[in-house]
Parts: C-alpha cells; structure tokens; sequence
C-alpha cells in the first residue's frame, strides 16, 4: 500500500481566495500539518562524537522519485519514493532487509546504502542528461537520463553518486574544512555550488570531470548554506555573520551584502519564479528580499507559542534552522529551536500553521509538494503534510512573467502601478 494522497484544497464558486493567490474552499484555513511518517537509523550511535546521527540535510530528487537523508555514522540513505506504507514507521535498517526480495521480484527501484567513510552535512540531487552512443558519464541507459547525488563530507572532501547504482562518479578535492551545504544549478547545467566552514564557496562543474571553476571569498565565518536560483542567475550564500552574499552566476561576482539580520544567517532560498528570495537568522526572524534591488520586503518574526502548545515548563529558544519556499511559490516552512514547525503563507505576517517537533535541523517541500521532510539532531526523518493549494491565475501569471523579467524590467513596463506592484511583491 501507498502513502495515502493527500487532498487538494480547491475553491469552486463559493471559495474564496487565501492570501497567498491561491484558491481555497468557502472560509477555510490551512488544516495543521500532520506526521505522515517518521525514519529512524538503522545501525547504533557509535560512542565518537564525530559519528553522531544529527541530520543536517535532506533532499528529494527534481522528479519526485528519490529521497536522501543524511543518517549520521557516515552513511546517506537513497529511497526510491513514494515510500511503502507498511514500512514507514519501521527502522530504515530493517525495511532495508524486509524489502529487498519484494523489490527485486517486482523489478523497481531498490533502497541504496552509501558508505560515504565521513560524516555526511550537505545533500544535493541534480539529473544528469541523458547519454548519447559513445558518451561516457553515468551507467545509464543510453538516451536515458540518469540521477546523481552530491555528499558534502566532514573532511571537506565532496563526493558524487550516481543514484540508479549507487557508483561514485567522482570525489571533488579542494575544501579545507566541513562541506556544509551544496546546491546544483537547477537548469540542469551540471554545476554544483559547495558551501563549507573553510570560509569559501567553490564552483565545479561535473560535466568536465569536476573540474573547480571559481573560488568565491567573501565571507569571514563559516558558510553554512548555498541556495541557487531557479533562472541561475544569482547565488545567495549565509555564513555566521549578520549579512548574507548575493553573487552573480554568470560572472562569479559579488553582487549585494544584504545587511538587516541582527545574528548570525544559517539558512536561505529562493522563490519558484527567482523574485524573492529568504534568509533565516539566529535573531528568529526571516527575512523577504528583492535579490534584485536589495529592498526588505517583510520580516516574519518567530514569536513563542508556549500558551499554545505547552510542552514543558522549559524556555526555548527561536532561533532558526532551517526555511524553505514551497514548489508553487505561496508557502514558506521554517524549522526553529523552539520545537516547532511552521508554515507560513506568502502574504501574511504570522504562521497559518504550526506542528510540534522536536530537535528540528532542516526542512525541505517535496517538488509536488503536498508534504515537508524535517530532518532532527537525532537522526530521524519526519513527513508531514503541508497546504496544497489550486494556484489563481493571477500568481500564475506572475510567477511566469517573473522567471524571465527582473524587477526594473518590470517596473520599466507601461502598465498601471497597482499591476507593478503585484508583479513585484510589492501589494504586501
């Protein structure tokens, strides 16, 4: 049995619109998130701090098919998606052993295990394009294209995957310290972006043999996250500083600082269409940015909700881990300290739903969205449900008339100011 399908919200005539330009059913709120799933490791914590089993990063693959989790003792579970029901709860070590025959005689995909020999921190899927007679590249099926996973390693060393077979492609040296975060161009180009505590981002491309492209130095702490944007024009990287770095992707150049955080920025990502872009800070604020002109759009400030999910009579923290934007560009997620995890909708200043959660690290939409993997400090995985929402044309025609025009292209248009407004996010 499959993971149940999980409904669509959509309006008819009598619904009304959400906030975030979607469609929504007569009166109806975003219903609170709930756990679907959760994967535990599978193998026992080893006594050397440095094989601890905290889950720094999770990834699902562009076509949906694929998801990784970094588990902890050096090793990335690869699960062929969507998940077996029955098995969902069970430890990935033993779904491991339970499934094989079953998906050997049914001829699917199977669960991989790879031994990465250091502790893994950053996850990246990307595919790669699919092989012409006499090409070499991955060992797949000619015509066919293939999917890899990069691995960020504790010794800064980055290894790559092919997905299918589980074969290193490659191991990219260069990194001096901790790999923290990679992200792929999503075009499909086979660069990849690394983030690391050496205080560098590092530009490869896969498609010459890995070959490093560019060294980008700007940052005087630890890099912890990378995020590239959809139209691959810009990269956004946050270290342990106030501010985060917005580089050019065309020439390898700084851009912008964007300075408004009061603590350290540790996560960042951009919209579906390119036109936002949002970092999380320790000071529990998230921040919505023009990348184009380096404007605040919105600070969403994470305050306590202690009166309202009363754990315990501790005092936790805000401080954030991790934000993510939703596929189709109307929900933002966030994972903070404070045990909580939040969606938010594009236009509102406070959460439209919450979920308990307990040592969150990371969090990441499914491409189809429908559900968020969160990753804990103690190795699991959880899947929860998320909005689903019928987008209105109005954010469909924005979102496409965004993914190729920049903000003072569209302010250059000859169009009413109220319509400029809205094509720049401006009507919050």
């Amino acid at each position: 049995s499959r993971v149940p399908p999980i409904p669509m919200v959509e309006g008819g005539r009598s619904g009304g619109r959400d906030p975030g330009g979607g469609v929504t059913g007569p009166s109806r709120r975003p219903e609170e998130p709930v756990l679907l799933a959760e994967l535990k490791p599978g193998r026992p914590q080893r006594y050397d701090w440095k094989s601890s089993c905290e889950t720094w990063s999770v990834a699902f693959s562009p076509d949906g098919a694929w998801f990784a989790w970094s588990q902890g003792h050096c090793v990335v579970k690869l699960i062929p998606w969507p998940l077996e029901e029955a098995e969902l709860c069970k430890t990935s070590e033993r779904k491991s052993r339970g499934s094989k025959a079953e998906a050997r005689s049914r001829g699917v995909a199977k669960e991989k295990t790879l031994e990465c020999g250091q502790i893994v921190w950053g996850l990246a899927f990307s595919a790669w394009p699919a092989a012409e007679a006499g090409e070499t590249g991955p060992a797949c099926a000619v015509g066919l294209p293939c999917q890899i996973l990069a691995t960020g390693l504790n010794d800064g060393q980055i290894k790559v995957w092919e997905v299918q077979t589980g074969h290193l492609l490659f191991s990219l040296l260069g990194h001096q310290d901790v790999v923290r975060d990679l992200s792929f161009a999503p075009n499909g180009s086979l660069i990849l972006v690394s983030a690391s505590r050496d205080k560098t981002l590092r530009v490869w491309d896969l498609s010459r043999d890995g070959r490093q492209v560019q060294v980008l130095s700007g940052h005087v702490q630890w890099v912890y996250c990378c995020s590239i944007s959809p139209d691959c024009s810009m990269l956004c990287s946050a270290a342990g500083e106030k501010s985060a770095l917005l580089w050019s992707m065309r020439s390898y150049t700084l851009i912008r600082r964007l300075e408004g955080h009061q603590s350290s920025v540790v996560s960042c990502d951009f919209s579906p269409d390119s036109a936002l872009l949002v970092t999380a800070s320790y000071d529990a604020c998230v921040i919505m940015w023009d990348p184009y002109t380096g404007e605040q759009l919105r600070t969403l400030r994470h305050v306590p909700l202690h009166s309202a999910l009363d754990y315990s009579s501790e005092v936790h923290t805000s401080s954030l881990r991790s934000v993510c934007f939703s596929p189709e560009g109307l929900y933002l997620a966030t994972v903070a300290d404070d045990r909580l995890l939040r969606i938010w909708a594009l236009e509102l200043r406070s959460p439209v739903a919450f979920a308990p959660m307990t040592n969150g690290l990371c969090c990441m939409y499914f491409p189809h969205g429908g559900f968020i993997a969160t990753g804990t400090r103690d190795g699991h995985v959880q899947f929860w449900t998320a909005p689903r929402v019928l987008s209105s044309l109005k954010h469909l025609c924005r979102k496409a008339l965004r993914t190729f025009l920049t903000t003072y292209q569209v302010l250059a248009l000859p169009i009413p100011r109220k319509l400029k407004e809205f094509l720049t996010y401006r009507t919050f």
